[in-house]
């Protein structure tokens, strides 16, 4: 049954899909729940930041295992009713049953939350811990998209990966996964963070020679701690180049050079994917809005 969406999102703005449709770059910023009051501070301070620059959208993480559920709801229903900007909504099926992921689906409905990214999700012990499904829940984000589809008018997106899923078999067999969601429903993909423009070109070649031509916007996590980016790649399976790390690492004890050349590092990325065709970027922030306003204002040519 239908849950009486509005026929546009508050304010008039598009879903994700017509945007692109429409011929549009989408470009867009990923944020995490806080933990504490001054995390919550940070938050608002990158998501104010960044409202200047109108993004197609802006999305909240589930945490693993669907550990902060609630405060991802809150935050995204607050994007919602007190911002300009459009909010997509995370939902995994980790921890959850059926009955739950409607719950949380209609309490999206009710803020006006029309786009949904439907995720597995990874377990507590990360993305390649061996995946148990809730006794009356789901196992694939297959599913979650068939579900989601079900209950209203709803723009749903999925992840795609551009060097396959740490659980995948192979990058052929995880592309025909992504081609399924495609076909259940699913309207646009979101890559995890990767470095090589090839792989991201490589994956939309995987996907289109399976007859789906979803538009897949690839995600961007610029490097300002080579520590971090490193703990990053490795939790979401992406390889991080030798060549990418021989570059940042010649400034080793200078954390602004570091800073600056991971900055320099991702902007060429992104105008690769933009001069071949990318739909939009996808910027993983950490909650922090310097180091994307700095790429973002690097593109102007390229997005204005």
């Amino acid at each position: 049954m239908a849950l009486g969406l509005p026929s546009r999102m508050p304010g008039g703005a598009s879903t994700v899909r017509e945007l692109i449709a429409a011929g549009e770059r989408s470009f867009s910023f990923e944020f995490f729940p806080p933990k504490d009051l001054e995390g919550e501070k940070q938050l608002w301070k990158a998501l104010r930041e960044l409202e200047v620059l109108s993004p197609t959208f802006v999305s909240v993480t589930y945490g693993a295992g669907g550990s902060t559920r609630d405060r991802t709801v809150g935050i995204t229903e607050r994007i919602a009713q007190d911002t300009s900007m459009t909010p997509l909504a995370h939902l995994t099926c980790v921890d959850h049953s059926v009955r739950t992921l409607r719950s949380v689906i209609g309490s999206y409905a009710g803020a006006g939350v029309r786009n949904v990214l439907a995720l597995r999700g990874d377990p507590a012990g990360g993305p390649s811990a061996p995946y148990v499904a809730h006794s009356e829940g789901l196992r694939y984000a297959v599913e979650l998209v068939e579900l989601t589809k079900s209950l209203g008018d709803f723009c749903v997106g999925v992840a795609a990966f551009p060097e396959a899923h740490p659980s995948a078999t192979s990058a052929d067999s995880d592309a025909r996964v992504l081609a399924a969601k495609a076909r259940a429903g699913a309207d646009f993909a979101i890559t995890q963070l990767f470095f090589r423009p090839e792989d991201y070109f490589r994956l939309v070649d995987r996907v289109s020679a399976l007859g789906v031509d979803i538009p897949i916007i690839p995600g961007i996590m610029p490097i300002t701690n080579l520590n971090q980016i490193r703990r990053m790649a490795e939790l979401s399976g992406a390889a991080l180049p030798e060549e990418t790390v021989a570059r940042v690492a010649q400034y080793d004890g200078d954390p602004a050079a570091v800073r600056a050349e991971g900055i320099a590092i991702a902007t060429e990325l992104c105008d690769a994917l933009l001069a071949g065709g990318a739909p939009g970027l996808h910027f993983y922030t950490l909650n922090r809005s310097k180091a994307t306003r700095e790429i973002y204002s690097g593109l102007r040519a390229a997005v204005g």
